[in-house]
Protein backbone atom coordinates (compact mmCIF):
# COMPACT_ATOMS: atom_id res chain seq x y z
CA UNK A 1 0.00 0.00 0.00
CA UNK A 2 2.75 2.32 0.97
CA UNK A 3 4.79 1.50 -2.38
CA UNK A 4 1.22 2.58 -4.18
CA UNK A 5 1.04 6.07 -2.61
CA UNK A 6 4.61 6.92 -3.12
CA UNK A 7 3.55 5.99 -7.35
CA UNK A 8 0.80 7.87 -6.85
CA UNK A 9 2.51 10.81 -5.40
CA UNK A 10 4.84 10.41 -8.25
CA UNK A 11 2.09 11.48 -11.15
CA UNK A 12 2.84 14.76 -12.71
CA UNK A 13 0.51 16.96 -11.34
CA UNK A 14 1.09 19.67 -14.39
CA UNK A 15 1.69 18.36 -17.87
CA UNK A 16 2.80 21.30 -18.89
CA UNK A 17 6.90 20.64 -18.62
CA UNK A 18 5.76 17.81 -20.88
CA UNK A 19 5.10 19.52 -23.63
CA UNK A 20 7.22 19.12 -26.55
CA UNK A 21 7.71 22.74 -27.10
CA UNK A 22 10.19 21.89 -30.05
CA UNK A 23 6.79 21.21 -31.92
CA UNK A 24 5.42 24.22 -30.75
CA UNK A 25 8.58 26.40 -32.09
CA UNK A 26 8.28 25.11 -35.43
CA UNK A 27 4.43 25.34 -35.78
CA UNK A 28 4.42 29.58 -34.45
CA UNK A 29 7.10 29.68 -37.21
CA UNK A 30 5.42 27.95 -39.63
CA UNK A 31 1.97 29.73 -39.29
CA UNK A 32 4.30 33.70 -38.99
CA UNK A 33 5.84 32.27 -42.16
CA UNK A 34 2.62 31.31 -43.65
CA UNK A 35 0.29 34.75 -42.82
CA UNK A 36 3.44 37.26 -44.36
CA UNK A 37 3.58 34.93 -47.70
CA UNK A 38 -0.19 35.61 -48.00
CA UNK A 39 0.24 38.91 -47.73
CA UNK A 40 3.12 38.79 -50.06
CA UNK A 41 0.94 36.84 -52.31
CA UNK A 42 -2.35 38.90 -52.25
CA UNK A 43 -0.33 42.24 -51.98
CA UNK A 44 -0.87 45.33 -54.36
CA UNK A 45 -0.06 48.58 -54.28
CA UNK A 46 -3.11 49.73 -52.20
CA UNK A 47 -2.56 47.29 -49.39
CA UNK A 48 -1.96 49.08 -46.49
CA UNK A 49 -1.25 46.63 -43.63
CA UNK A 50 -0.92 43.16 -43.39
CA UNK A 51 -3.30 43.66 -40.34
CA UNK A 52 -6.01 44.58 -42.48
CA UNK A 53 -9.09 42.64 -41.73
CA UNK A 54 -10.22 43.42 -45.43
CA UNK A 55 -7.27 41.68 -46.81
CA UNK A 56 -6.37 38.14 -47.14
CA UNK A 57 -3.20 38.58 -44.92
CA UNK A 58 -5.62 40.45 -42.12
CA UNK A 59 -8.66 37.64 -42.48
CA UNK A 60 -5.49 34.70 -42.25
CA UNK A 61 -4.07 36.52 -39.00
CA UNK A 62 -7.88 36.60 -37.63
CA UNK A 63 -7.79 32.50 -38.27
CA UNK A 64 -4.35 32.49 -36.64
CA UNK A 65 -5.34 33.61 -33.83
CA UNK A 66 -8.56 32.33 -33.38
CA UNK A 67 -6.19 28.58 -34.41
CA UNK A 68 -4.33 29.66 -31.54
CA UNK A 69 -7.10 29.39 -28.82
CA UNK A 70 -8.29 26.53 -30.41
CA UNK A 71 -4.73 25.01 -29.20
CA UNK A 72 -5.58 26.26 -25.82
CA UNK A 73 -8.46 24.06 -25.44
CA UNK A 74 -6.87 21.42 -26.82
CA UNK A 75 -4.34 21.08 -24.19
CA UNK A 76 -6.40 21.59 -21.51
CA UNK A 77 -9.02 19.10 -22.92
CA UNK A 78 -7.82 15.58 -20.56
CA UNK A 79 -6.20 13.57 -23.38
CA UNK A 80 -8.54 10.33 -22.29
CA UNK A 81 -11.02 12.41 -23.95
CA UNK A 82 -9.87 11.69 -27.45
CA UNK A 83 -9.43 8.12 -26.77
CA UNK A 84 -12.97 7.67 -25.10
CA UNK A 85 -14.72 9.64 -28.04
CA UNK A 86 -12.81 8.77 -31.21
CA UNK A 87 -15.54 6.42 -32.56
CA UNK A 88 -18.51 9.06 -31.78
CA UNK A 89 -15.96 11.97 -33.11
CA UNK A 90 -15.73 10.10 -36.44
CA UNK A 91 -18.98 9.16 -36.70
CA UNK A 92 -20.16 12.63 -36.02
CA UNK A 93 -18.06 13.76 -38.93
CA UNK A 94 -19.10 11.25 -41.30
CA UNK A 95 -22.61 12.49 -40.82
CA UNK A 96 -21.53 16.25 -41.63
CA UNK A 97 -20.02 14.58 -44.50
CA UNK A 98 -23.39 12.65 -45.60
CA UNK A 99 -25.13 16.56 -45.36
CA UNK A 100 -22.38 18.10 -46.98
CA UNK A 101 -23.19 16.44 -50.30
CA UNK A 102 -26.92 17.35 -50.03
CA UNK A 103 -26.86 20.93 -49.20
CA UNK A 104 -23.50 22.38 -50.04
CA UNK A 105 -23.59 25.11 -52.93
CA UNK A 106 -21.34 24.22 -56.05
CA UNK A 107 -18.45 26.42 -55.74
CA UNK A 108 -16.31 25.25 -58.89
CA UNK A 109 -17.81 21.99 -59.73
CA UNK A 110 -17.39 20.91 -56.26
CA UNK A 111 -19.79 20.47 -53.12
CA UNK A 112 -17.70 20.09 -50.31
CA UNK A 113 -17.85 23.43 -48.15
CA UNK A 114 -20.51 24.43 -45.90
CA UNK A 115 -21.71 28.07 -45.52
CA UNK A 116 -23.44 29.53 -42.48
CA UNK A 117 -23.42 33.31 -43.92
CA UNK A 118 -20.16 34.88 -43.56
CA UNK A 119 -18.68 31.82 -42.07
CA UNK A 120 -17.30 28.48 -44.84
CA UNK A 121 -15.66 25.62 -43.71
CA UNK A 122 -14.85 22.17 -45.44
CA UNK A 123 -15.92 19.37 -43.43
CA UNK A 124 -13.20 16.98 -45.48
CA UNK A 125 -10.19 18.72 -43.57
CA UNK A 126 -11.74 18.52 -40.37
CA UNK A 127 -12.45 14.68 -41.24
CA UNK A 128 -8.83 14.10 -40.76
CA UNK A 129 -8.19 14.48 -37.49
CA UNK A 130 -11.36 12.20 -36.78
CA UNK A 131 -10.63 9.28 -38.94
CA UNK A 132 -6.95 9.74 -37.22
CA UNK A 133 -8.68 9.33 -33.79
CA UNK A 134 -11.04 6.15 -35.22
CA UNK A 135 -7.97 4.39 -36.70
CA UNK A 136 -5.76 4.80 -33.30
CA UNK A 137 -8.79 3.55 -31.26
CA UNK A 138 -8.95 0.45 -33.40
CA UNK A 139 -5.45 -0.10 -33.25
CA UNK A 140 -5.55 0.27 -29.48
CA UNK A 141 -8.41 -2.41 -29.01
CA UNK A 142 -7.05 -5.20 -26.75
CA UNK A 143 -5.41 -7.38 -28.41
CA UNK A 144 -6.09 -5.87 -31.71
CA UNK A 145 -3.74 -7.28 -34.61
CA UNK A 146 -3.69 -6.06 -38.14
CA UNK A 147 -2.47 -9.31 -39.37
CA UNK A 148 -4.38 -11.40 -37.29
CA UNK A 149 -7.57 -11.82 -39.63
CA UNK A 150 -8.96 -10.44 -42.34
CA UNK A 151 -11.69 -8.62 -40.46
CA UNK A 152 -9.42 -6.80 -38.71
CA UNK A 153 -8.05 -5.84 -42.07
CA UNK A 154 -11.63 -4.78 -43.69
CA UNK A 155 -12.05 -2.62 -40.18
CA UNK A 156 -9.31 -0.56 -41.05
CA UNK A 157 -9.58 -0.26 -44.48
CA UNK A 158 -13.06 0.65 -43.94
CA UNK A 159 -12.54 3.64 -41.09
CA UNK A 160 -9.91 4.83 -44.46
CA UNK A 161 -12.81 4.41 -47.08
CA UNK A 162 -15.58 5.93 -45.78
CA UNK A 163 -14.78 9.37 -45.79
CA UNK A 164 -12.75 8.85 -48.82
CA UNK A 165 -16.03 7.65 -50.71
CA UNK A 166 -18.08 10.77 -49.56
CA UNK A 167 -15.89 13.30 -50.25
CA UNK A 168 -15.50 11.66 -53.36
CA UNK A 169 -19.73 11.61 -53.67
CA UNK A 170 -18.86 15.92 -52.74
CA UNK A 171 -16.74 16.12 -55.96
CA UNK A 172 -13.35 17.11 -54.04
CA UNK A 173 -10.71 14.59 -55.14
CA UNK A 174 -8.13 16.29 -53.74
CA UNK A 175 -8.69 15.72 -50.49
CA UNK A 176 -10.10 12.69 -50.94
CA UNK A 177 -6.85 11.41 -51.75
CA UNK A 178 -5.07 12.63 -48.57
CA UNK A 179 -6.91 9.77 -46.64
CA UNK A 180 -5.14 7.43 -48.57
CA UNK A 181 -1.87 8.18 -46.63
CA UNK A 182 -3.40 6.48 -44.03
CA UNK A 183 -1.78 3.30 -45.59
CA UNK A 184 1.55 4.17 -44.87
CA UNK A 185 0.41 4.22 -40.35
CA UNK A 186 -0.94 0.21 -41.85
CA UNK A 187 2.25 -0.35 -43.04
CA UNK A 188 4.03 0.41 -39.68
CA UNK A 189 1.00 -1.21 -37.57
CA UNK A 190 2.58 -4.77 -39.90
CA UNK A 191 1.20 -4.40 -43.07
CA UNK A 192 2.98 -6.27 -45.80
CA UNK A 193 5.15 -4.16 -47.88
CA UNK A 194 4.01 -5.80 -50.70
CA UNK A 195 0.68 -3.72 -50.60
CA UNK A 196 2.82 -0.50 -50.98
CA UNK A 197 4.89 -2.03 -53.43
CA UNK A 198 1.71 -2.94 -55.85
CA UNK A 199 0.78 0.87 -55.41
CA UNK A 200 3.33 1.96 -56.84
CA UNK A 201 3.09 -0.60 -59.72
CA UNK A 202 -0.30 0.76 -60.11
CA UNK A 203 1.03 4.39 -60.33
CA UNK A 204 3.98 3.15 -63.06
CA UNK A 205 1.76 1.55 -64.86
CA UNK A 206 -1.37 3.52 -65.23
CA UNK A 207 2.09 6.37 -66.14
CA UNK A 208 3.43 4.42 -68.79
CA UNK A 209 0.34 3.28 -70.34
CA UNK A 210 -1.13 6.76 -70.62
CA UNK A 211 2.25 8.36 -71.52
CA UNK A 212 3.45 6.19 -74.66
CA UNK A 213 -0.28 5.39 -75.56
CA UNK A 214 -0.25 7.18 -79.12
CA UNK A 215 3.39 5.45 -80.36
CA UNK A 216 3.65 1.88 -82.08
CA UNK A 217 5.80 -0.89 -81.18
CA UNK A 218 5.59 -4.46 -82.51
CA UNK A 219 1.76 -3.86 -83.81
CA UNK A 220 0.88 -2.62 -80.46
CA UNK A 221 0.79 0.79 -78.10
CA UNK A 222 4.29 1.26 -76.99
CA UNK A 223 3.25 1.60 -73.43
CA UNK A 224 1.43 -1.13 -73.36
CA UNK A 225 4.29 -3.31 -74.14
CA UNK A 226 6.57 -1.69 -71.95
CA UNK A 227 4.35 -2.71 -68.77
CA UNK A 228 3.92 -5.91 -70.49
CA UNK A 229 7.89 -6.50 -70.28
CA UNK A 230 8.18 -5.25 -67.00
CA UNK A 231 5.69 -7.41 -65.47
CA UNK A 232 7.59 -10.06 -66.61
CA UNK A 233 10.81 -8.56 -64.88
CA UNK A 234 8.49 -8.38 -61.46
CA UNK A 235 8.53 -12.20 -62.23
CA UNK A 236 11.35 -12.70 -62.22
CA UNK A 237 12.45 -10.75 -59.68
CA UNK A 238 9.83 -11.68 -57.14
CA UNK A 239 10.91 -15.58 -57.78
CA UNK A 240 14.71 -14.86 -57.10
CA UNK A 241 13.92 -12.17 -54.07
CA UNK A 242 10.40 -13.05 -52.60
CA UNK A 243 10.01 -16.53 -53.15
CA UNK A 244 13.65 -17.15 -52.91
CA UNK A 245 13.63 -19.72 -56.59
CA UNK A 246 16.92 -18.55 -57.58
CA UNK A 247 16.83 -21.71 -60.43
CA UNK A 248 12.93 -20.73 -61.37
CA UNK A 249 13.99 -16.79 -62.19
CA UNK A 250 16.85 -18.14 -63.98
CA UNK A 251 14.95 -20.35 -66.33
CA UNK A 252 12.31 -18.16 -66.70
CA UNK A 253 14.73 -15.30 -67.27
CA UNK A 254 16.24 -17.76 -70.28
CA UNK A 255 12.93 -18.49 -71.54
CA UNK A 256 12.36 -14.64 -71.92
CA UNK A 257 15.89 -14.80 -73.82
CA UNK A 258 14.83 -17.39 -75.95
CA UNK A 259 11.27 -16.44 -76.91
CA UNK A 260 12.65 -12.77 -77.37
CA UNK A 261 15.38 -14.78 -79.99
CA UNK A 262 12.65 -16.90 -81.33
CA UNK A 263 10.94 -13.39 -82.21
CA UNK A 264 13.57 -11.72 -83.76
CA UNK A 265 14.37 -14.20 -86.09
CA UNK A 266 10.37 -14.60 -87.07
CA UNK A 267 11.03 -10.74 -87.79
CA UNK A 268 14.19 -11.44 -89.68
CA UNK A 269 12.33 -13.83 -91.70
CA UNK A 270 9.48 -10.71 -92.27
CA UNK A 271 6.76 -12.77 -90.26
CA UNK A 272 6.06 -9.94 -88.42
CA UNK A 273 3.12 -11.01 -85.32
CA UNK A 274 1.12 -8.17 -83.39
CA UNK A 275 2.85 -7.76 -79.98
CA UNK A 276 -0.09 -8.97 -77.89
CA UNK A 277 -0.44 -12.48 -79.62
CA UNK A 278 3.10 -12.77 -78.83
CA UNK A 279 4.33 -10.69 -75.40
CA UNK A 280 0.96 -11.93 -73.86
CA UNK A 281 1.63 -15.87 -74.39
CA UNK A 282 4.88 -15.75 -73.03
CA UNK A 283 4.01 -14.05 -69.96
CA UNK A 284 1.40 -16.43 -69.28
CA UNK A 285 3.47 -19.29 -70.42
CA UNK A 286 6.20 -18.16 -67.09
CA UNK A 287 2.87 -17.51 -65.02
CA UNK A 288 1.94 -21.79 -65.92
CA UNK A 289 5.55 -22.47 -65.20
CA UNK A 290 5.95 -20.78 -61.72
CA UNK A 291 2.14 -22.38 -60.81
CA UNK A 292 3.58 -25.83 -61.55
CA UNK A 293 6.53 -24.89 -58.59
CA UNK A 294 3.82 -24.42 -56.03
CA UNK A 295 3.63 -28.39 -56.42
CA UNK A 296 6.89 -28.63 -55.03
CA UNK A 297 6.97 -26.73 -51.73
CA UNK A 298 5.81 -23.57 -50.46
CA UNK A 299 2.71 -22.04 -52.70
CA UNK A 300 1.73 -18.91 -51.05
CA UNK A 301 4.63 -16.80 -52.13
CA UNK A 302 4.16 -18.05 -55.93
CA UNK A 303 1.19 -17.86 -55.77
CA UNK A 304 1.34 -14.32 -54.73
CA UNK A 305 3.96 -13.37 -57.42
CA UNK A 306 1.98 -14.36 -60.09
CA UNK A 307 -1.19 -13.09 -58.80
CA UNK A 308 0.70 -9.45 -58.87
CA UNK A 309 1.57 -10.22 -62.31
CA UNK A 310 -2.08 -11.07 -63.46
CA UNK A 311 -3.35 -7.92 -61.68
CA UNK A 312 -0.82 -5.87 -63.32
CA UNK A 313 -2.38 -7.35 -66.69
CA UNK A 314 -6.13 -6.75 -65.71
CA UNK A 315 -4.98 -2.81 -64.66
CA UNK A 316 -3.07 -2.46 -67.16
CA UNK A 317 -6.18 -3.03 -69.81
CA UNK A 318 -8.61 -1.30 -67.33
CA UNK A 319 -6.33 1.89 -67.94
CA UNK A 320 -7.63 3.49 -70.73
CA UNK A 321 -11.39 2.84 -69.10
CA UNK A 322 -10.11 4.45 -66.57
CA UNK A 323 -8.67 7.25 -68.02
CA UNK A 324 -11.76 8.23 -70.04
CA UNK A 325 -14.73 7.44 -68.69
CA UNK A 326 -13.99 7.47 -64.68
CA UNK A 327 -11.75 10.79 -64.51
CA UNK A 328 -13.57 14.11 -65.40
CA UNK A 329 -12.01 15.79 -68.69
CA UNK A 330 -10.95 18.57 -66.70
CA UNK A 331 -8.55 15.36 -64.89
CA UNK A 332 -7.03 14.20 -67.94
CA UNK A 333 -6.08 17.30 -69.34
CA UNK A 334 -4.48 18.09 -65.86
CA UNK A 335 -2.84 14.44 -66.28
CA UNK A 336 -1.74 14.62 -69.52
CA UNK A 337 -0.12 18.45 -69.18
CA UNK A 338 1.59 16.80 -66.14
CA UNK A 339 3.27 14.11 -68.21
CA UNK A 340 3.84 16.18 -70.96
CA UNK A 341 1.12 14.97 -73.47
CA UNK A 342 -0.18 18.20 -74.18
CA UNK A 343 1.23 22.41 -73.95
CA UNK A 344 -1.92 24.01 -72.83
CA UNK A 345 -0.08 26.86 -71.93
CA UNK A 346 -3.16 29.03 -71.95
CA UNK A 347 -5.74 26.41 -70.31
CA UNK A 348 -4.70 23.44 -67.76
CA UNK A 349 -0.79 23.84 -67.95
CA UNK A 350 -1.64 27.98 -67.35
CA UNK A 351 -0.87 27.35 -63.10
CA UNK A 352 2.08 25.76 -63.37
CA UNK A 353 3.82 27.33 -66.11
CA UNK A 354 3.23 30.63 -64.34
CA UNK A 355 4.31 28.83 -61.37
CA UNK A 356 7.70 27.65 -62.79
CA UNK A 357 8.02 31.04 -64.11
CA UNK A 358 7.97 32.63 -60.83
CA UNK A 359 10.22 30.21 -59.00
CA UNK A 360 12.83 30.07 -61.93
CA UNK A 361 12.60 33.73 -61.93
CA UNK A 362 13.48 33.91 -58.02
CA UNK A 363 17.17 32.38 -57.99
CA UNK A 364 19.15 31.83 -55.16
CA UNK A 365 18.37 34.43 -52.96
CA UNK A 366 14.94 36.07 -54.77
CA UNK A 367 13.67 39.12 -56.11
CA UNK A 368 12.92 40.21 -51.77
CA UNK A 369 9.57 40.56 -49.89
CA UNK A 370 6.79 42.15 -51.86
CA UNK A 371 9.05 42.18 -54.82
CA UNK A 372 7.49 38.98 -57.00
CA UNK A 373 6.60 40.29 -59.72
CA UNK A 374 4.95 36.86 -61.38
CA UNK A 375 2.78 37.86 -57.54
CA UNK A 376 1.91 41.50 -57.88
CA UNK A 377 1.01 40.96 -61.78
CA UNK A 378 -1.45 38.57 -60.47
CA UNK A 379 0.05 35.94 -63.10
CA UNK A 380 -0.37 33.11 -60.85
CA UNK A 381 -3.74 32.17 -60.16
CA UNK A 382 -4.89 31.12 -56.39
CA UNK A 383 -1.20 32.38 -55.73
CA UNK A 384 -2.63 32.51 -52.19
CA UNK A 385 -3.63 29.48 -51.73
CA UNK A 386 -2.48 26.29 -53.56
CA UNK A 387 0.03 27.91 -54.98
CA UNK A 388 1.47 29.71 -52.62
CA UNK A 389 4.82 28.36 -52.55
CA UNK A 390 5.81 29.71 -56.00
CA UNK A 391 4.92 32.91 -53.90
CA UNK A 392 8.13 32.01 -51.45
CA UNK A 393 10.05 30.78 -54.73
CA UNK A 394 10.01 33.93 -56.23
CA UNK A 395 10.45 35.91 -53.37
CA UNK A 396 13.14 34.20 -51.13
CA UNK A 397 14.33 32.27 -53.56
CA UNK A 398 16.02 29.00 -53.77
CA UNK A 399 17.51 29.47 -50.12
CA UNK A 400 13.85 30.69 -48.32
CA UNK A 401 11.70 28.15 -50.16
CA UNK A 402 14.64 25.10 -49.26
CA UNK A 403 14.34 26.81 -45.50
CA UNK A 404 10.11 25.83 -45.71
CA UNK A 405 10.93 23.04 -46.69
CA UNK A 406 13.52 21.69 -44.10
CA UNK A 407 11.21 23.60 -41.02
CA UNK A 408 8.14 20.95 -42.66
CA UNK A 409 11.25 18.05 -42.13
CA UNK A 410 12.10 19.12 -38.62
CA UNK A 411 8.87 19.10 -37.61
CA UNK A 412 7.77 15.82 -39.81
CA UNK A 413 10.96 13.94 -38.03
CA UNK A 414 9.46 15.81 -34.45
CA UNK A 415 6.55 13.95 -34.74
CA UNK A 416 7.83 10.47 -35.86
CA UNK A 417 9.98 10.82 -32.60
CA UNK A 418 6.87 11.75 -30.80
CA UNK A 419 4.92 8.63 -32.21
CA UNK A 420 8.01 6.19 -30.93
CA UNK A 421 8.44 7.35 -27.87
CA UNK A 422 4.52 6.74 -27.06
CA UNK A 423 3.76 4.04 -24.69
CA UNK A 424 0.27 3.30 -25.72
CA UNK A 425 -0.94 1.76 -29.01
CA UNK A 426 -3.40 4.73 -29.28
CA UNK A 427 -0.67 7.79 -29.09
CA UNK A 428 1.66 5.80 -32.17
CA UNK A 429 -0.61 5.15 -34.45
CA UNK A 430 -2.58 8.61 -34.32
CA UNK A 431 1.03 10.13 -34.29
CA UNK A 432 1.60 8.38 -37.75
CA UNK A 433 -1.23 8.91 -38.69
CA UNK A 434 -0.66 12.73 -38.12
CA UNK A 435 3.16 12.34 -39.78
CA UNK A 436 1.55 10.75 -43.02
CA UNK A 437 -0.96 13.63 -43.78
CA UNK A 438 1.78 16.21 -43.44
CA UNK A 439 4.18 14.41 -45.72
CA UNK A 440 1.32 13.67 -48.26
CA UNK A 441 0.73 17.53 -48.11
CA UNK A 442 3.71 18.80 -48.35
CA UNK A 443 5.30 16.35 -50.94
CA UNK A 444 2.21 16.69 -53.59
CA UNK A 445 1.53 20.79 -52.80
CA UNK A 446 5.06 21.42 -54.05
CA UNK A 447 4.91 18.63 -56.58
CA UNK A 448 2.03 20.24 -58.10
CA UNK A 449 3.39 23.66 -57.74
CA UNK A 450 6.68 22.39 -59.73
CA UNK A 451 4.90 20.31 -62.22
CA UNK A 452 5.57 17.11 -60.91
CA UNK A 453 2.12 16.36 -59.81
CA UNK A 454 -1.09 17.01 -61.11
CA UNK A 455 -3.04 20.12 -59.94
CA UNK A 456 -5.35 18.38 -57.47
CA UNK A 457 -6.10 21.01 -54.94
CA UNK A 458 -4.03 20.23 -52.11
CA UNK A 459 -3.06 23.10 -49.68
CA UNK A 460 -0.09 23.92 -48.21
CA UNK A 461 -0.13 23.28 -44.35
CA UNK A 462 0.20 26.32 -42.37
CA UNK A 463 0.53 28.59 -45.27
CA UNK A 464 -2.29 28.20 -47.93
CA UNK A 465 -5.00 31.36 -47.11
CA UNK A 466 -7.90 29.68 -45.71
CA UNK A 467 -8.89 28.83 -41.79
CA UNK A 468 -10.43 25.24 -42.97
CA UNK A 469 -6.88 24.21 -43.47
CA UNK A 470 -5.21 25.36 -40.98
CA UNK A 471 -7.53 24.95 -38.21
CA UNK A 472 -7.36 21.18 -39.35
CA UNK A 473 -3.74 20.90 -39.27
CA UNK A 474 -3.98 22.33 -35.85
CA UNK A 475 -6.52 20.43 -34.46
CA UNK A 476 -4.00 17.37 -35.49
CA UNK A 477 -0.64 18.75 -33.88
CA UNK A 478 -2.10 19.64 -30.96
CA UNK A 479 -4.39 16.73 -30.22
CA UNK A 480 -0.95 14.78 -30.87
CA UNK A 481 1.18 17.40 -28.49
CA UNK A 482 -1.69 16.81 -25.61
CA UNK A 483 -1.26 12.64 -26.31
CA UNK A 484 2.68 13.06 -25.65
CA UNK A 485 2.49 15.57 -23.01
CA UNK A 486 0.86 12.80 -20.71
CA UNK A 487 3.01 9.95 -21.63
CA UNK A 488 4.82 9.51 -18.52
CA UNK A 489 1.36 8.91 -17.18
CA UNK A 490 1.40 6.02 -18.40
CA UNK A 491 4.94 5.19 -17.63
CA UNK A 492 4.55 6.10 -13.56
CA UNK A 493 2.08 3.41 -13.13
Amino acid sequence: MESRSINQKAVPTSYVRYIDWVSVGIYLLLIVAGVFSVYAASYDFDNASILDFNEFSGKQVRWIFLALGLALMIMLIDRRMYETYAYPIYLAMLAIMVVTIFVAPDIKGSRSWLVFGPISFQPAEFGKFATALALAKLFSGYQFRLNDSHTNYLRALAIIFIPVALILAQRETGSALAYLALFFVLYREGMSGLVLLAAAGAVIIFVVAVKYAEPVFMGMPLGEAVVIMLLGLLLIGMLAVYCRQITAARNVTLFFTGAALVGWLFHLFGLDIPGRYYLLPVLAAACLYSLLLCLRGESKPLLVSVGAVVAGVIFLYSVNYAFTSVLQPHHQQRIKVTLGLEEDRLGAGYNVNQSKIAIGSGGLTGKGFLNGTQTKLKYVPEQHTDFIYCTIGEEEGFIGSTAVLLLFLALILRILHIAERQPTVFGRVYAYCVASYFIFHLGVNVGMVIGLCPVIGIPLPFFSYGGSSLWSFTILLFILLRIDASRREHLTY
